[in-house]
């Protein structure tokens, strides 16, 4: 039986998403400080990429937030 497009979507969405989760639990790891150095300035990059990233993210879900025509 071939995989239907529902199918496709959860089994790349379920891996994906735990490859994802993985790697900001390792971001996560980063905050040892007896094997790091870090300031607030570098914390806050990192936060800040990670909130920009998921923000696209949901606008490439949203269906209601297409490209609109420029109009006056």
């Amino acid at each position: 039986m071939a995989e239907t497009k529902r199918d496709k979507f959860k089994r790349l969405a379920e891996a994906r998403m735990n490859a994802a989760l993985k790697q900001i639990e390792l971001i996560g790891n980063l905050s040892n400080t007896s094997a790091y150095e870090y300031d607030e300035a570098d914390v806050a990059k990192i936060i800040k990429g990670l909130k920009n990233a998921t923000s696209e993210l949901e606008k490439t879900f949203d269906k209601t937030n297409k490209k609109k025509n420029f109009s006056l």
